[in-house]
């Protein structure tokens, strides 16, 4: 296909037996660094990209800031509107800048995306990286829900096999025998030939009940520039103006935090990923994302308060000194904006998908994609959490 192929990519599966029963018993000894328990009121997605973050990943890398938010979509796109974190675990390895950094899962996507937007691809050289803790990082230092219904799935993401010469590790089939036991899902995405990483990561994947693909080191998914994207981002902006938020100063401080990362999205994406962005924030599982924590509009408009139950002093300050009936008013008209500018970048995104679809039609099949692929994927693991996938196609 002559479309540009970008990506971050997650799936397949094969077979590669490994003589490392005896480590993998050691699990049985280990304990869990940090677990979290959630009782279950929708159905949930937890996501955790594990990233190779050397220098020679530079390619791939630049690739997941474009499309992660296309990744968030498909993954929105289930019949029973899933609620959605994500979680990042960046690694290197030994006598690099750091090991691992972990990013814990949070329905706030902008801010993780913020912090992938920060990683560098650097260091690295020896071959051999990391990997195992990397994996061991993800597995016990996220805090996945220990709700058995939850589709808890990471992805792996590198091109160099891990270092097994380290004495102090965890390795590998050890660690994946804790996810196992956690209900987490562990795919692996190889990045470039090196033919000493194919057999591993296909371990990986077998041992982890996931599935292995292996991309170029550039990726292979769709990326399309249409000429849709300009006023998608528009859009996206417009919504984010509707936003109102209470709280106390402690309250105030962090959506201040916010802000400042959802500012640095918009001055650093290109119009294509911003694009993307607004259509999962338009999405019902892109809620969560889009309105953070003590939005006054949708908290009023939802019931789920009244303008009386929040002190003056905790009200956004272009409301402190206005009557009730004027905060209403403003509440109100809030609102009726908002929901018109989701329908508006929801008839967009249709617009947008039908026309990447022409361009993949006249210029080759798109079924061999990782886009395609890791739908695929997504379909076949999620179906039993009970999360319906009916869309023919992911979204790009």
């Amino acid at each position: 296909m002559k479309t540009k192929i970008i990506i971050l990519a997650l799936f397949a599966t094969t077979a590669l037996g490994v003589a490392l029963f005896p480590s993998i018993q050691q699990a049985q000894a280990l304990t869990t660094v940090k677990t979290h328990t959630t009782a279950i009121q929708n159905h949930r997605i937890e996501v955790v990209f594990i990233l190779d973050t050397t220098s020679s990943m530079r390619g791939l890398i630049e690739a997941a800031k474009e499309k992660i938010w296309a990744i968030a979509t498909t993954m929105a796109s289930a019949k029973q509107t899933p609620d959605i974190k994500m979680g990042l675990v960046a690694f290197r390895d030994r006598g690099d800048t750091y090991v691992t950094r972990v990013f814990d899962l949070s329905e706030d996507l902008d801010s993780m995306y913020a912090s992938l937007m920060d990683f560098k691809a650097e260091g690295g050289g020896d071959g051999p990286e990391s990997v195992n803790q990397a994996l061991y990082d993800a597995v016990n230092r996220i805090s996945w829900s220990d709700d058995e219904n939850v589709y808890k799935v990471a992805f792996l993401i590198g091109d160099a096999p891990p270092h097994m010469d380290y004495v102090d590790d965890v390795k590998f089939p050890v660690t994946l025998e804790q996810a196992k036991r956690k209900g987490i899902v562990i795919n692996t995405i190889q990045s470039g030939q090196n033919h000493s990483t194919a057999p591993v990561w296909r371990t990986i994947a077998q041992l982890g009940k996931g599935e292995y693909f292996q991309v170029e080191n550039s990726g292979n998914a769709v990326a399309v520039a249409t000429p849709f994207d300009k006023k998608l981002s528009e859009l996206a902006a417009s919504l984010e103006k509707t936003l109102l938020y209470y709280g106390d100063a402690e309250a105030k401080e962090s959506q201040k935090r916010r802000n400042a990362s959802t500012r640095k999205l918009h001055d650093e994406l290109s119009e294509a990923a911003l694009a993307r962005r607004a259509i999962f924030n338009a999405t019902a599982s892109g809620k969560s994302n889009l309105l953070g924590k003590g939005e006054l509009v949708e908290a009023i408009s939802s019931g789920r308060m009244e303008l009386d139950d929040i002190d003056r002093d905790d009200m956004p300050a272009s409301l402190q000194a206005l009557a009730p009936a004027e905060q209403m008013k403003i509440i109100t008209d809030q609102a009726r904006r908002r929901d018109k500018i989701k329908s508006d970048i929801r008839e967009l995104s249709e617009s947008r998908s039908r026309y990447i679809r022409q361009i993949i039609a006249a210029e080759g099949d798109a079924s061999e994609s990782l886009d395609e692929k890791i739908y695929s994927a997504v379909k076949k693991q999620a179906k039993l959490k009970g999360l319906i996938y009916e869309s023919e196609s992911a979204s790009y």
